[in-house]
């Protein structure tokens, strides 16, 4: 029987409309889900804020793990995006239940790339994986596109407040390439923790949005956490931070077959929404001059 329910999940769910009926449900659930689909527990559950992954042994499908998500829209095209994908470059789907959010998934990891390899490596790693995600998406999933009229209203509020040129260059990407993408699948929210060692490849993503579009969508969160999560840790110093995320870009560029300047392009303008946002937001101030401060370097 599956009872203990990691303490980072209990703190970010209680808080949620419906957080703690969900939560007080959750042992029984995973119970259930277990049985049903031939498995039993292999090693305590972990998790982040959003749900929960239980290891497990399936009879049909050896190790797996359980994950079984708080409901709520950023959750629910997970299930399509690794159907669609079959395991290219991504954990395999083997059952899912999209009333309950959950899925069965092949077992990859623990370890990430950033920890088994130089930095610089890693970034390559996801940028040959971005490569390998975007293959021909589904009619149904939600497309970046949709977000693009969003994207010029928040631009637009950053006048004044950004660097003209910072805008202007803003303005220019979303008129020339937000509006209009390819019918590709892309990740959605990758970073390195969302890179685990694989089983059927030496690398294989997790925890996807499933949303469609272009492909250097991706770079920049990519950017931001990897050289955020790294000066926070002390791995980058002060005055390397810019020169991290321009050498960065370039090797995801490479790695991923897609142009440096129209990669440049889109981590600018993400970068410009994602400042603007949490300006208004009013974060941090040390959110916000990080997120200031990539949006010029990436200008």
């Amino acid at each position: 029987m599956v009872t203990e329910i990691p303490e980072e999940l209990r703190r970010a769910t209680v808080p949620r409309e419906g957080g703690a009926v969900w939560l007080a449900s959750l042992p029984a659930l995973l119970d259930e889900l277990l049985q049903r689909w031939n498995c039993v527990p292999d090693g305590p559950a972990v998790s982040g804020q959003v749900g929960i992954v239980q290891p497990a042994k399936s009879g049909a499908h050896g190790d797996v793990v359980l994950k079984v998500s708080y409901p709520h829209p950023a959750n629910v095209h997970e299930p399509e995006a690794y159907q669609t994908w079959a395991g290219r470059g991504a954990v395999q789907l083997w059952e899912r239940d999209d009333e309950r959010f959950a899925m069965l998934l092949e077992r990859a990891g623990p370890e990430r790339p950033y920890e088994v390899q130089p930095v610089d490596e890693a970034i390559r790693v996801a940028g040959g994986l971005v490569r390998r995600l975007a293959i021909p998406a589904p009619p149904d999933l939600p497309r970046v596109a949709d977000r693009a009229p969003e994207w010029a209203e928040i631009v637009d509020r950053a006048a004044g407040r950004l660097p003209a040129r910072v805008v202007h260059s803003a303005r220019e990407t979303v008129r020339d390439l937000c509006r209009h993408q390819p019918d590709t699948m892309v990740h959605g929210d990758l970073h390195l923790n969302n890179v685990l060692r694989g089983v059927r490849e030496p690398w294989q993503v997790i925890d996807p949005r499933g949303w469609v579009g272009d492909p250097a969508y991706d770079a920049f969160t990519l950017l931001r956490t990897t050289a955020v999560g790294g000066r926070d840790l002390g791995l980058i110093a002060p005055e390397d931070f810019e020169p991290a995320v321009l050498r960065w870009l370039v090797i995801f560029a490479e790695a991923a077959e897609l142009d440096r300047e129209h990669v440049r392009r889109w981590a600018q303008v993400s970068a410009v929404v994602r400042a603007q946002q949490h300006f208004e937001w009013n974060t941090s101030r040390s959110d916000r001059e990080t997120n200031d401060q990539l949006a010029s370097i990436l200008t």
